[in-house]
């Protein structure tokens, strides 16, 4: 064999190998985002479940604050409703700003926020939305390591011939830098 054949071959043998460890590489890291995604998902989903204790507990003292106890739920329904990560986000956006308008209904009665049941879940909710601050960022920081990956030279050349997209950030939702306005 000469010279120039070995050569050939071991050029071959780098890029192959290189090929399918930057293959590799990318599936992992997809992975992750996706294990990451699931974890938010996940505690989407546990907020979402507490919400009709939540609504039951204030209907018994406040019934007549029926428009934010419906909007309650129907924030719940779009948000276990929303697909993907745009729709979950816009979901628990407005899951949100219902939530807080119904915890501020609840400052009016005092009975309301002595009640045990009431007291339970409202901490186990702030316990949920602190668990999903931390699943966003996880998810964001593995976005962040994939979207980077995916655009560096040179994976960036196998990236999008083998199938591996830009990943979408979990992102705020409109009016969340502003303080919300909590009148009694």
């Amino acid at each position: 064999m000469n010279k120039g054949a070995i050569i050939a071959i071991v050029l071959v043998a780098l890029v192959a190998i290189f090929g399918v460890s930057t293959y590799n590489g990318l599936v992992g890291m997809n992975e992750t985002v996706n294990g990451k995604w699931s974890q938010v998902d996940n505690q989407l989903q546990r907020r979402a479940d507490l919400i009709p204790n939540l609504v039951n507990t204030v209907k018994g003292y406040a019934a007549h604050e029926q428009a934010a106890i419906q909007a309650v739920s129907d924030a719940r329904s779009k948000l276990v409703g929303a697909q993907g990560v745009g729709d979950k986000a816009a979901a628990a956006g407005e899951m949100n700003s219902a939530l807080s308008r119904l915890l501020a209904i609840a400052e009016n009665y005092p009975n309301l926020k002595a009640d045990k049941n009431f007291r339970a879940l409202q901490d186990e909710l702030a316990g949920t939305e602190n668990r999903i601050a931390v699943a966003r960022k996880d998810y964001n920081d593995a976005v962040q390591g994939y979207n980077t990956k995916i655009k560096t030279f040179p994976q960036s050349m196998f990236a999008g011939m083998l199938g591996f997209g830009q990943r979408e950030y979990f992102k705020a939702e409109e009016g969340a830098k502003q303080v919300p306005q909590v009148q009694f």
